[in-house]
């Protein structure tokens, strides 16, 4: 069940649910229980009473934009139609 939980946080999910974990209805209520209890509270507060920083991860990708968002000189690729004008 936390493993099912925590796909849901991480994705945003819940009726994407992959149904390895079961119904999303069963694992909302599960959630929603555990948030009342102030479980999710408690194991927040245990996890990050001291960070060992062993697992740190810098996400170094390098994303190109287009050319045309990028501000590149050019000219235009729109053709201008053959349909006559209207006025």
């Amino acid at each position: 069940m936390l493993n099912t939980m925590l796909w849901v946080a991480r994705s945003g999910a819940w009726r994407d649910l992959s149904e390895h974990y079961g119904s999303w209805k069963t694992v909302y209520t599960g959630f929603r229980r555990w948030q009342i209890a102030g479980i999710w509270d408690e194991t927040l507060k245990h996890v990050s009473v001291s960070p060992d920083f062993e697992h740190i991860m810098i996400d170094a990708t390098i994303v190109r934009v287009h050319q045309h968002g990028s501000g590149a000189i050019g000219g235009s690729n729109s053709r201008q139609s053959d349909a006559p004008e209207m006025e």
